[in-house]
């Protein structure tokens, strides 16, 4: 069936902050540039998940008054701590030690979903076109090679691929210039690094992948505005990774603490569990006292780049650009990325304005990396490039070595460490130790489909399979006999199952995809690069509520 097709002068595909960012600034250029942003949940923020402290620096530069027009920016941090576990205790580093990249003050604890809500709600009274739901499934060429748009996702096929009476194909969005804002690992994105070999002199990109639950807690527990963050255990010394505890408040005045942890995918032991290591992470005695007595809200994971300035792609291509964390702007080492996707997005919409300005269109915006290599973003992550690469090398050693950088040579060191893909650092289970993990008690530690529940993930059962295999014999000739399938573990949904028969033969991979949280996890980590992810139909995934 032949798709519909619309035509406008710039299309955002994503509308986290990198895209409603872009989306605004090239409204406030020019209110004539005819603006579309499509996003794959099916409301703006739905599928939006931070930890999340935000530097307001480029939020004050796209939109200065944003605290007269109300943005949800609630909670200023008023103090920060930084603790090294041990399994029974633990010692908060004093202060004056503390890192530049952990101190936080004139930064905000917020809900990332809730800003991008806000953010949506400005770009609309501008005049942009918004249209949640709808999911960038295919990017479209002209003749020359150039992007001309992209195509959504069919919706009403059925499970089998053919067309159920509920069958609406999906629509062609064209432009002259699309800019790519799907977050990390977009599907999309890694077919454009391909195809105009955007990646050509760059690392790697490496990931990790960040669990957070929402809790309401006790008021007399509640600090607002404090900041902690932990390392050490549960995780062994080679392992990077470490907690976050925000402390803030919401418009309704409730008692919010939003706690997670990042596990950095270049871990090595196959039988090294996310979930299960965040869950063990709530009994600590520093920690637990906290949430007894709350009620978890919700819950929620997401993979976000680590790899910063090495490791990101060439930003342009002839028809359009990737901005946010679709490109990797993302600094590891303070933690955060948001306020760098609405530098990035404002950045692409400023040389996008430009172009449409002189009469161009479908051509590469070279003045987006020529602004990118003049800003205070390329400056930051120039400071930070070295962070990840020490940190690989263990908690303690690579504490030290950045330590070192930072310190002495002020992020200035004349050297920039290299990096390795996370999928090639996995260990062959006979080589490892598995790991025994106690049992959720339902209290405060919890089992990966109760927490599913909480995300308010839901997909048509009778629908492609959007976690798809490029060979269907892998995962159990390699996957399960070299490295006992680690997808049942790396992936915090529960999605991937090994089934046997009655007598525990004849292994067979379930693939419950229904209960996927978007995370892109298993398209990061698999060893063998076999699994990949791509959209369902448009405003499926979870349904994050004040994330």
């Amino acid at each position: 069936m032949e798709r519909e097709a619309m035509e406008f002068d710039v299309l955002i595909v994503g509308g986290g902050p990198a895209g409603l960012a872009a989306a605004i600034r090239l409204k406030q250029l020019n209110a004539e540039i005819n603006v579309c942003l499509i996003d794959k949940g099916g409301e703006i923020g739905a599928h939006i998940l931070s930890g999340a402290i935000m530097d307001p620096i480029a939020l004050s530069e796209l939109i200065p008054d944003w605290q007269a027009l109300g943005a949800p920016l609630h909670t200023p941090v008023v103090e920060d701590r930084f603790m090294i576990l041990s399994e029974q205790g633990g010692w908060k580093l004093p202060n004056m030690l503390l890192p530049g990249c952990f101190q936080n003050h004139g930064n905000y604890i917020i809900s990332l979903g809730n800003l991008c809500r806000w953010l949506g709600a400005q770009a609309e009274a501008l005049g942009v076109e918004i249209y949640p739901g709808f999911a960038g499934a295919e990017v479209l060429y002209d003749d020359s090679g150039s992007v001309r748009g992209v195509a959504t996702g069919d919706m009403g096929v059925g499970r089998d691929g053919q067309p159920t009476p509920a069958f609406q194909p999906g629509m062609e969005l064209l432009a002259k210039y699309t800019l790519f804002a799907e977050g990390c690992r977009g599907s999309l994105g890694k077919e454009l690094e391909a195809k105009f070999n955007l990646r050509n002199g760059a690392d790697p990109q490496v990931y990790g992948i960040g669990i957070k639950e929402l809790w309401e807690v006790s008021a007399e527990k509640h600090v607002p505005g404090l900041v902690v963050h932990t390392a050490g255990w549960p995780l062994a010394s080679d392992t990077y990774g470490g907690s976050f505890c925000y402390h803030y408040s919401n418009e309704s005045g409730d008692k919010l603490v939003a706690l997670g942890y990042v596990i950095g995918l270049a871990y090595s032991n196959p039988y090294l569990s996310p979930f299960e290591e965040f869950q063990r992470l709530k009994t600590h005695p520093k920690i637990r006292p906290l949430l007894e007595g709350g009620k978890r809200l919700s819950y929620g994971a997401r993979a976000l780049t680590a790899g910063g300035l090495q490791a990101l792609p060439k930003l342009v291509f002839p028809g359009g650009a990737l901005i946010g964390d679709d490109a990797g702007f993302l600094i590891a080492s303070r933690i955060k990325g948001s306020h760098a996707a609405i530098k990035s997005g404002m950045m692409a919409a400023e040389a996008a304005a430009e172009a449409l300005a002189a009469g161009r269109h479908a051509d590469e915006l070279t003045a987006y990396p020529q602004k990118f290599r003049e800003s205070w973003l390329f400056q930051e992550l120039y400071k930070a490039r070295n962070f990840k690469p020490w940190m690989s090398r263990g908690l303690y050693f690579g504490s030290l070595m950045f330590g070192i950088d930072q310190q002495l040579f002020r992020g200035r060191a004349p050297w920039t460490l290299g990096l390795s893909a996370d999928h090639s650092k996995l260990k062959k289970a006979a080589e490892c130790q598995p790991i025994a993990y106690p049992k959720p008690d339902g209290v405060i530690t919890f089992d990966r489909l109760s927490s599913v529940f909480l995300s308010n993930t839901h997909h048509e059962e009778n629908e492609p399979c959007h976690l798809t295999l490029k060979d269907s014999v892998v995962p159990i000739r390699v996957n399960l006999a070299l490295y006992d399938a680690p997808e049942q573990r790396y992936c915090p949904a529960g999605v991937y199952e090994i089934l046997t028969d009655e007598s525990g033969n004849n292994p067979t991979l379930q693939i419950n995809s229904q209960n996927c949280v978007h995370c892109k996890t298993c398209d990061i980590k698999d060893p063998t690069q076999n699994i990949n992810w791509v959209v369902p139909q448009g405003g499926e995934g979870p349904v994050y509520l004040g994330m």
